[in-house]
């Protein structure tokens, strides 16, 4: 899809994205896909596994050379507490690695929930949370649920839902409606092999070459994609652009960001408040339920313009422009108060992530 939100950028932020899911669900075959997939972009990965011999680090190591921190032998959200997850995250973050997002990959019997606690509690100026991906097996969704309880509660928190391994359910249809019926608004998209578009996570940047990174032919079985499937994407996703001269009215926007429907997992982009806030634009970072606005002084003589890409899966992209559209500013004078709720997600200095909105319970 590629950035068209202007030729101005923000001092680049690092999506820190958190794939989880119970063992033998495809979290690290998605986590090569993405590899495989990732264009132009590079994408560094914190990888835990059980046991004396990290079988997943090793997957993956060939792919990322320097850029993987691998945590064996225990629960990375047990092994480490927010201000050493916070070292590895300066390692990846560092401007000479060109790192373009960040995959923690968890264990099998990790939590959740710890972890993304621990993205959001990180004072890291150059990270930003990417939100909870829970990976799931469709053909055992059942047995697993059985076995762990625990994974109603985890699809509950989840941002993003990727039903794996639709291809071997009988049943796809009820396993499918069954997991949207246990999340709270999280986009959930049906996979084989693990197999997502990257856009769902990252802005990817496919005109680039590709920076020591790959080619993961070489670890992956010829044969893993099957007959008649070779460079397809199973699973796409629905995007909305949407741009305006006239500023959005903060409450009015603000109603639209806490009402965003089920599936709509991303919103990137740019706002203008007009009369609101007349020196400043507002870059917006909305991850599942995660929002955030960041103030930028305006640069004189650009263009006043609101520019904000949705992505999601199974949007009503008629019925968002729409609802946008409905977010334009009508009055020519602004109240004092109006503002209030936007700035409720500015983060001010020294402010953890975790200030800002907390992850369910």
């Amino acid at each position: 899809m590629g950035n068209s939100l202007g030729h101005r950028r923000t001092p680049q932020q690092i999506p820190v994205v958190v794939l989880a899911g119970f063992l033998g669900s495809g979290k690290t075959t998605l986590l090569n896909h993405l590899l495989h997939r990732s264009g132009g972009s590079r994408i560094g990965a914190v990888v835990n596994d059980f046991g004396a011999i990290e079988i997943d680090a090793m997957a993956v190591a060939g792919a990322l050379g320097d850029s993987t921190v691998s945590l064996g032998n225990g629960c990375l959200c047990c092994a480490v507490d927010a201000s050493e997850l916070d070292l590895y995250l300066d390692r990846l973050a560092a401007p000479a690695t060109g790192i373009d997002v960040i995959v923690i990959e968890a264990s099998g019997l990790a939590e959740p929930q710890e972890l993304v606690r621990m993205v959001l509690a990180s004072e890291h100026p150059r990270v930003v949370y990417g939100g909870l991906v829970e990976v799931v097996d469709a053909a055992e969704f059942d047995d697993t649920r059985a076995k762990h309880p625990e994974i109603d509660r985890h699809l509950g928190l989840a941002d993003l839902v990727v039903v794996n391994k639709i291809d071997r359910a009988a049943d796809a249809d009820r396993v499918l409606g069954l997991v949207r019926s246990l999340t709270d608004r999280a986009a959930v998209v049906p996979a084989t092999y693990g197999r997502i578009d990257p856009e769902f996570l990252f802005d990817c940047r496919p005109d680039e070459e590709r920076i020591g990174q790959l080619s993961f032919d070489d670890l992956t079985p010829h044969g893993e994609d099957g007959p008649g499937h070779a460079g397809h994407l199973h699973t796409g996703y629905d995007s909305l652009s949407f741009t305006s001269e006239v500023p959005l009215e903060p409450r009015r926007l603000m109603r639209f960001l806490d009402s965003r429907p089920e599936g709509l997992y991303r919103i990137k982009g740019y706002v203008d408040f007009g009369p609101y806030d007349p020196l400043n634009r507002y870059a917006v970072h909305a991850v599942g339920r995660f929002l955030r606005f960041h103030p930028e002084p305006r640069v004189p003589g650009e263009a006043r313009l609101t520019q904000l890409v949705l992505i999601g899966s199974g949007i009503a992209a008629d019925t968002l422009r729409k609802e946008l559209e409905g977010c334009r500013n009508d009055a020519p004078h602004a109240d004092e108060h109006g503002m209030w709720g936007v700035l409720r997600y500015v983060r001010g200095p020294g402010e953890a992530e975790a200030d800002l909105e907390e992850p369910p319970a």
